[in-house]
């Protein structure tokens, strides 16, 4: 194992604890609102400062994006750590036992190291740049499905930009038409996760950000799956807007949402 993931799973098991620990007392945990539809609690706040101190006494001179923090560090360093503490804070909050910790790292801009640890049910998905996937030290690939006939494709509804509402559902109708079933489970890191072991056959999403997305991102890779934009494209980062799949559950994702895509959305 690289020894930069093994520091990130000692990171992410970590703030797993820190979070777990608060599971057991949810009355207790502070609430804020610190946008529209988005919450923040101790506990995220609690677990990124354990991820942090964890990477910080392997690699002092690195540098952090952070989902409550912000950036971190240093920021000139070549090794950015991209770290999303709760992902799933409202599942959190609400008493829902699906969340996760994300922990990506990139080097010079490519993420070579990532990590989704879901401390409910023990389960640590991991992928070294081009050493393939791993879920619980075993190796993981994508689905084999050749359209969307009999797939279940997971989607996050777009509760922080609404007026995207009409457009998302458009693209829901057509999608639901011709797969199995629709999930939407509260978590993009673990949807992610769950594509990379075959769980999922596809995912897509409107307004992600870096951490939601960055370790999962590795993962679909490293287990033979594409990451594209709405349009097909390598826009994901700059708009939040992401599909993942294999390539022909990708294809056929796309083409069903081409003819519903506004200009905002084809960026």
């Amino acid at each position: 194992m690289h020894p930069m993931l093994n520091i990130a799973i000692r990171a992410a098991r970590s703030a797993g604890k820190v979070i777990m620990h608060a599971t057991e007392q949810l009355d207790k945990v502070e609430v804020q609102q610190k946008g529209t539809n988005d919450l923040v609690t101790t506990v995220d706040n609690d677990a990124e400062q354990a991820i942090i101190e964890v990477i910080k006494k392997a690699y002092p001179d690195h540098g952090f994006i952070c989902e409550e923090s912000g950036e971190l560090g240093n920021r000139s360093s070549e090794y950015q750590w991209i770290v999303d503490p709760l992902d799933g804070t409202t599942n959190f909050i609400k008493g829902i036992p699906h969340f996760a910790v994300s922990i990506a790292l990139q080097v010079n801009g490519k993420t070579e190291q990532a990590v989704v640890f879901d401390p409910i049910r023990d389960e640590l998905f991991t992928a070294t740049r081009g050493q393939g996937c791993q879920f619980n030290s075993y190796r993981t690939r994508v689905t084999k499905a050749k359209d969307l006939k009999g797939t279940v494709i997971a989607t996050g509804f777009p509760f922080k930009v609404k007026h995207y509402k009409e457009t998302y559902l458009a693209i829901f109708s057509d999608m639901f038409d011709d797969t199995a079933d629709m999930r939407r489970a509260g978590s993009a890191a673990l949807d992610l996760a769950h594509v990379a072991a075959g769980r999922l056959d596809g995912f897509w999403e409107i307004g992600l950000k870096p951490w939601d997305t960055a370790a999962g991102e590795l993962l679909v890779k490293e287990a033979g799956g594409i990451v594209t934009d709405f349009t097909g494209g390598h826009g994901y980062v700059a708009s939040g807007n992401i599909v993942v799949g294999n390539p022909k559950v990708v294809k056929a994702m796309l083409s069903k949402m081409r003819p519903h895509l506004t200009p905002a959305l084809s960026r």
